[in-house]
């Protein structure tokens, strides 16, 4: 029977999600449907999520967020405010009607870009560009075995954990809601210059995902320095959202963090440490790679109806050199009610 592209609607919410979590291969954590319910929940954006449907089965889908604003244009995003989207189709057609209804979307709404993060099947037609050097993703195997799971560290990384083990002056605990999680979260992106996701999305987002997320948390003497907010999809744990004290990298409690996280993912049966994208040429890039991961670059795909240049609106883009230095400057708690409010913007 011939593919039809419909949009969702609460009857289908339960169909939507059992396509991704047990019937499409390349479908991923950032296609699950409680996206919609966060992101419209916290953020007010319309989510026109598409399904392609024969005879009565869900076939392909493509989650979509709309985000308008005057200060970064009228964008489609495939999904805002995560990391990946993109259509996840079991075959050619179900793939080729939802990019076509988007593409549809995309003049009915006045688009001046659609996006798609990290596709499962990136565009090879004409009208769409390509980036592949700006984040890399990185993720391995997680040993069953406690000392094979450490050599997959490399020497001098490996030091650190150690000596953050053996000193006994850590504890870590999961936690349910992000309530320990969020100021350390805060504080750090705030030093890094960016703005916060907010208070209110981690609790609509723990929430919505309960059972499938959870913050590590670790403390010494009682206070807390370091929390990691991850994901488990399939076989996967991701460590997503993190953040800590200063004196966190003098004790090594973020190398003790990942490594909990591990071990815990392990005994839980899970066998793969996703531990997400970075940037080139940062930080973070460099710390995974430290850890014995190798960077696998991630393809964004743009539409720009008419041609042109897609926005490059990402913190390495020279022009937010000052909002990103004035940032770091401003009081915590201005940061924290300002960043929502910011990032509602960039999606």
């Amino acid at each position: 029977m011939a593919v039809q592209v419909k949009v969702l609607e609460d009857r289908q919410k339960q169909a939507w999600d059992r396509f991704v979590l047990e019937e499409c291969p390349e479908a991923t954590f950032f296609h699950r449907v409680g996206w919609r319910r966060v992101v419209e929940g916290a953020y007010r954006r319309p989510c026109p999520y598409l399904y392609a449907e024969r005879d009565g089965q869900i076939v392909g889908v493509l989650p979509l967020v709309h985000v308008k604003s005057p200060l970064f244009g009228n964008r489609l995003i495939s999904t805002g405010f995560t990391i990946g989207g993109g259509v996840a189709a079991l075959d050619d057609e179900a793939h080729a009607a939802l990019d076509a209804e988007a593409l549809r979307l995309v003049e009915k709404l006045g688009v001046t870009c659609f996006e798609e993060r990290r596709p499962p099947r990136p565009h090879q037609g004409e009208g769409w560009t390509s980036h592949s050097d700006i984040y890399a993703n990185f993720s391995r195997p997680i040993a069953s075995d406690e000392a094979d799971c450490l050599k997959q560290i490399p020497r001098k990384q490996r030091a650190v954990v150690r000596k953050a083990i053996e000193a006994n002056q850590l504890a870590d605990d999961l936690d349910t809601g992000p309530e320990r999680f969020f100021p350390l979260y805060a504080f750090s992106m705030r030093n890094m210059g960016t703005p916060v996701f907010g208070r209110r999305f981690f609790s609509i987002l723990m929430n919505e995902f309960s059972g499938a997320c959870d913050c590590l948390t670790v403390s010494h003497q009682g206070a807390t320095v370091s929390s990691v907010l991850s994901f488990y999809f399939r076989d996967a744990v991701m460590p997503y959202y993190t953040g800590c004290q200063p004196e966190a990298r003098d004790l090594g409690a973020n190398d003790f963090m990942y490594w909990r996280l591990m071990r815990r993912a392990e005994e839980r049966g899970f066998s793969v440490f996703d531990f997400g994208r970075s940037k080139f040429g940062t930080g973070p890039f460099s710390f995974k790679k430290n850890w014995g991961f190798e960077p696998q670059p991630i393809i964004h795909q743009f539409h720009v109806p008419g041609g042109g240049t897609p926005p490059e609106i990402n913190p390495l883009n020279p022009k937010y050199r000052l909002f990103i230095n004035a940032w770091k400057r401003l009081p915590l708690g201005i940061a924290n009610i300002l960043g929502p409010q910011v990032v509602r913007h960039i999606g």
